[in-house]
């Protein structure tokens, strides 16, 4: 059964996130090839995904990388996606792949 995966893209800039861009596929793989799939396109995904404005506080400041990683440690990262989950429609707990791009530069884990 196909399903809808995300390549999801943080942009920190000086240690801030600053936004967020994603693009979706359909794929019917296992969970570990759309991984892998997701990671080899992330170089050519960047440039064309849809860009997400990133989260601020009330005084219009971005969030610290550092803020986002605790989030993403305790597993509740996944609740500043909800704006791109809904506009890819897809269902509660996708499959994804984040992949931070600091000050222009993409970490891709191998």
């Amino acid at each position: 059964m196909n399903e809808t995966i995300l390549n999801i893209f943080l942009e920190i800039e000086n240690g801030f996130v600053v936004g967020f861009k994603a693009i979706s596929y359909l794929s019917d793989d296992g969970d570990q090839q759309k991984i892998k799939y997701l990671k080899e396109k992330a170089n050519t995904d960047f440039p064309k995904a849809f860009r997400f404005d990133a989260p601020q506080d009330k005084h219009g400041n971005f969030m610290k990388y550092k803020s986002f990683s605790k989030l993403e440690s305790r597993g509740i990262h996944f609740q500043l996606f909800e704006e791109i989950f809904s506009s890819f429609n897809v269902p509660e707990n996708p499959l994804v792949c984040v992949t931070p791009v600091v000050d222009g530069k993409l970490l891709i884990n191998e």
